[in-house]
């Protein structure tokens, strides 16, 4: 009788695949391959005045965990702003908007339930790294993978509030 022993994912301190995002970066360490779709990990460098924009998933929640600095969160209606440790859950289908609110580069680690946006953020950081003019190609990207944007009334206020890039 033969027994197979169950998918070990090692990935060891800085490793995994990494891009650019644009404003953040991104460190892929567990791919819905690996965990049989249930969950994805990236972690993200926020460097001193990034901000991610605001946008809703449909398809996944993410759950995040600040290792490093401070990152302000807004979903929904609630902001906080978290240092070292702190969690927070973002629930799919509801606008909200992460950035580095400190004086300092801020890292989070995202969990993304169930897996697939990963893969978002890997052809984002492809077309980053091609150039300018492979980025035109990846118009229909957000509508692939069930991403909306969106330009709320609270969104001026936490740019000036914290000093980030628009």
């Amino acid at each position: 009788m033969t027994t197979s022993e169950p998918l070990l994912t090692v990935v060891q301190p800085g490793g995994g695949r990494e891009g650019s995002l644009g404003d953040i970066g991104v460190h892929f360490k567990l791919w819905g391959e690996d965990t049989g779709g249930a969950l994805a990990v990236v972690e993200h460098p926020f460097p001193v005045g990034a901000l991610v924009a605001p946008h809703l998933h449909t398809r996944e929640d993410e759950h995040s965990i600040v290792t490093e600095g401070e990152i302000g969160f807004r979903s929904g209606d609630r902001e906080v702003v978290l240092g070292p440790g702190g969690y927070i859950s973002k629930p799919r289908g509801e606008l909200h908007a992460m950035w580095n609110a400190g004086a300092v580069p801020a890292r989070m680690i995202e969990i993304i339930t169930p897996a697939g946006f990963e893969h978002f953020f890997r052809e984002v950081a492809e077309l980053i790294a091609a150039g300018p003019e492979a980025i035109q190609e990846g118009n229909d990207l957000a509508e692939r993978y069930g991403l909306r944007f969106g330009e709320p009334e609270w969104l001026p206020g936490i740019i000036e509030r914290y000093g980030l890039k628009a």
